[in-house]
């Protein structure tokens, strides 16, 4: 059990059977009345945020969340196939769950899945990855304001915003929580 009084950046915590995580929070002591916890949590399913004030004495059950690193194999069109690299057990996961990190996921790469109560809820991508350009406009010679970016097609099928001198079949390094462009790998 944790109690609102102990809620930090990041602790996960399960109400009425939710797994939630604290985005932010905020000890408050006003001159009169009790002190309260006010804090912002994200729901780590549904990714619905919300904010409400604790009593520092309200107590709820911690949420284990379970981190694997995982293979990305492949996808068949409907399912997206990842292996367990120390069980080698191979899950299907729904488009709907590998969404945001599919983009920045080649097959054979690592990527980290999350489970809550032996069921997957997130995949997410390595923070950085080097990935190829396969298809973008070529920069026009004379065209260098300062921070002019276009458009590219990464060869996993991510669209990101790169600088003018970047051409078609570079490798670029990429932030995926931001799906901004780094630098040239």
């Amino acid at each position: 059990m944790i109690s609102a009084g102990d809620f930090r950046k990041g602790v996960t915590f399960e109400m009425n059977g939710h797994p939630f995580v604290v985005v932010d929070f905020q000890h408050v002591k006003p001159g009169k009345g009790a002190a309260f916890v006010r804090t912002k949590y994200k729901n780590l399913i549904t990714g619905a945020i919300r904010e409400e004030a604790f009593n520092p004495s309200d107590k709820f059950p911690k949420a284990h969340i379970e981190t694997f690193d995982m293979q990305y194999l492949y996808s068949d069109g409907e399912l997206y196939y990842f292996m367990d690299n120390t069980t080698y057990e191979q899950i299907p996961l729904p488009y709907e769950q590998v969404e945001d990190a599919i983009k920045f996921i080649k097959e054979n790469d690592t990527a980290k899945v999350k489970f809550y109560k032996g069921k997957c809820f997130l995949v997410e991508a390595p923070t950085f990855v080097i990935l190829e350009i396969k298809e973008t406009e070529p920069g026009v010679k004379g065209d260098t304001a300062s921070n002019v970016t276009k458009k590219a097609t990464l060869e996993t099928g991510a669209v990101v915003n790169v600088p003018l001198f970047v051409n078609e079949g570079d490798k670029v390094k990429i932030d995926t929580r931001t799906s901004d462009y780094l630098s040239r790998a």
